[in-house]
């Protein structure tokens, strides 16, 4: 089964429901790797032993792997936490996730500047590039257990919205315009 995303409607209700547009206007994994959002469908059930993960680790340089379990249980000061990471920003590396337990929505803004949302669930593994304007929040499961992976020692740092002279958003918006045109292989 492929990722699913949608445009999200405008409505402020509670950030962790679907958001559908009325009708739904569904976004295919093509269209998620024009703004350069990768993605892979892998086996959570064998994260430990994936050799399709070791070729994506080895061949992208993920050299540093950690887990995290996001639920209002395991993480001090959650009601903080999820605020925050539904704060738009963007971070000056990519941000890889692999979801291994449960689910949640990154929010990710295309060429208009529209919000599509990323529903990812177990084995789901997605690729946000550096300089993309983004926010992460649970669905109402209120559950998630990730895997963090990074190039070289992770950095936390989150730049909020507004950092359209940030180089790494400099070279995303790049990027965007040099793509008009070519094709793209989605994963």
């Amino acid at each position: 089964m492929a990722i699913e995303a949608w445009f999200m409607d405008d409505n402020g209700e509670d950030q962790r429901l679907p958001h559908h547009r009325e009708p739904p206007v569904y976004v295919p994994p093509e269209q998620l790797a024009e703004i350069g959002v990768l993605y892979w469908r892998l086996n959570p059930q064998i994260y430990e032993n994936d050799d399709e993960l070791k070729k994506i680790r080895e061949t992208r340089g993920y050299s540093y792997m950690d887990l995290l379990d996001l639920c209002p249980e395991k993480v001090e000061n959650y009601e903080q936490k999820l605020k925050n990471f539904y704060t738009e920003h963007i971070h000056a590396d990519e941000e890889i996730r692999y979801c291994l337990e449960g689910s949640g929505y990154f929010d990710v803004r295309d060429k208009s500047d529209c919000w599509i949302r990323i529903w990812i669930k177990a084995g789901d593994l997605i690729v946000l590039p550096a300089g993309i304007y983004h926010r992460f929040t649970l669905d109402t499961d209120n559950y998630i257990k990730l895997m963090r992976l990074f190039v070289g020692e992770p950095v936390w740092t989150a730049h909020n919205r507004p950092q359209e002279e940030h180089p790494a958003r400099k070279e995303y918006i790049k990027s965007l315009t040099e793509r008009v045109g070519l094709p793209l292989q989605a994963h």
